[in-house]
């Protein structure tokens, strides 16, 4: 029997990139006009709060004197920078700041993930939405009320020094103490953000494919292995990324919460580069300098953030860029 005559291969001419001009970006603002409208107060917000306060870097090249502005203002070039790179301050702050930035990272970063690992596996609903909605009610209260807490348990009689005294430890002002500051701001910072943290991860967690689990119940595997197997490796792109976020905000450790909790006998372990740039800047006035050392710190995380979103482009497939 002959065979039948092929018919030639079809040929898939390759998409051209979409060229973005004027008259497609009318019609695309014409199809999609309600995305555009509520997508106003984001860009309108950005642009007031982020762009244009970035002509303020121009502080940290003078010696700023409000009165005079940015134009009279005598130029100093980068005498700030000098001036903070030679001062007593400069290596107590860059440790203090990367100590507890990286104290964060290795205790509160993983915290939220293992905190929504524990959420999946439990099974009884009512109890899971009562201990969610208990973690997550910390995130909400404010930062003041937080530190306050904080304060008055710590205090010579407060609720956790009584525990530190029944368990044998000395009565005193626990928040006094240089040692203690940095374990005191990372327990607290784990609980106040466990919960709220964890919420991405429970979505992450959603989307896990529930035949694998199936696959691996009839395969002999136990809770352990599929998590390890399934359950993380779904999660792993949601966790490098904000991995990778968190790493370009390595040095900026939040000065709310150090201002509302340090004191002077703690300067030595708790101060930092963002509550010595609020001390400078708004106590102080010295505005050039205090902009020089924001700069500083502004080009440390957006190099770290480069470097990471680099690293985790190099050895997997998720990176922000």
């Amino acid at each position: 029997m002959a065979e039948k005559p092929q018919g030639k291969p079809v040929q898939v001419k390759p998409t051209k990139p979409k060229v973005f001009t004027a008259k497609n970006i009318k019609h695309d603002f014409r199809m999609n006009w309600q995305i555009y409208v509520f997508a106003i107060p984001i860009i309108v917000y950005f642009v007031i709060f982020n762009y244009i306060p970035m002509a303020g870097i121009i502080m940290a090249f003078q010696s700023f004197n409000p009165k005079k502005g940015y134009f009279a203002s005598p130029w100093v070039g980068f005498q700030n920078f000098r001036d903070f790179f030679g001062s007593y301050y400069f290596w107590r702050l860059i440790r203090n700041t990367f100590l507890i930035s990286a104290l964060s990272i290795i205790f509160s970063f993983p915290a939220p993930v293992i905190f929504a690992l524990l959420l999946n596996e439990v099974r009884a609903k009512y109890f899971k939405k009562v201990v969610q909605t208990m973690s997550y009610l910390p995130h909400f209260v404010s930062m003041v009320v937080i530190c306050g807490l904080i304060t008055d348990f710590c205090d010579t009689d407060g609720l956790i020094t009584n525990i530190v005294v029944a368990l044998g430890g000395e009565k005193r002002n626990l928040l006094s103490d240089p040692d203690l500051f940095r374990t005191i701001y990372i327990s607290s910072d784990i609980w106040a953000g466990i919960g709220f943290g964890s919420i991405i991860y429970l979505a992450s967690l959603s989307g896990v494919d529930q035949e694998l689990y199936e696959a691996a119940v009839i395969d002999g595997a136990g809770r352990w292995k599929q998590t390890w197997h399934i359950t993380l490796p779904g999660i792993t792109p949601t966790i490098i990324i904000m991995l990778i976020m968190r790493m370009g905000s390595l040095f900026s450790v939040g000065f709310e919460k150090i201002i509302l909790l340090y004191n002077p006998m703690t300067y030595e372990t708790a101060d930092v580069i963002s509550s010595f740039t609020y001390r400078k800047g708004l106590i102080e006035a010295n505005y050039g300098y205090s902009t020089a050392v924001g700069l500083f710190n502004s080009v440390i995380n957006f190099s770290l953030l480069l470097v990471t979103n680099w690293i985790a482009r190099r050895f997997s497939e998720t990176s922000l860029f």
